[in-house]
């Protein structure tokens, strides 16, 4: 049976989309996509990715219906580097089985996830 192979992109609403790219490449690392054949894709490390359609009992309280979630090699160390860099990071971070989770509001008010897995879901599972 053939299945997608990963997330080929992720495309959202934005007042201002050439500020939001250049916002995302410099605080996160997530480059611009390409306007011509000879510029380069973002390209992610491998990892998991979660895939969760949710009930609106899990996003109403943040009025959005999307949920953007990066998952990040060091929590604490893109936290810092977002505050430094004036962006507002939320002060909670919680640790959970599947990981540890923070937050940042990008420049349009959309609330970001940022996901830190734990050793054991970094390995790809057999088969």
């Amino acid at each position: 049976m053939e299945r997608v192979t990963g997330i080929g992109g992720l495309f959202f609403l934005a007042k201002d989309p050439t500020a939001m790219t250049a916002w995302y490449a410099e605080h996160l690392g997530v480059s611009a996509p390409p306007t011509a054949d000879a510029d380069q894709d973002w390209w992610q490390d491998g990892g998991p990715t979660v895939f969760a359609p949710y009930g609106t009992d899990v996003l109403e309280s943040t009025g959005q219906s999307l949920r953007l979630n990066f998952r990040v090699r060091d929590l604490d160390a893109m936290l810092a580097q977002l505050r430094q860099g004036g962006v507002e990071v939320s002060p909670e971070v919680e640790d959970y089985p599947e990981g540890r989770f923070g937050w940042a509001v990008d420049p349009e008010g959309n609330k970001i996830e940022l996901w830190e897995p734990p050793a054991e879901r970094l390995t790809p599972p057999a088969g």
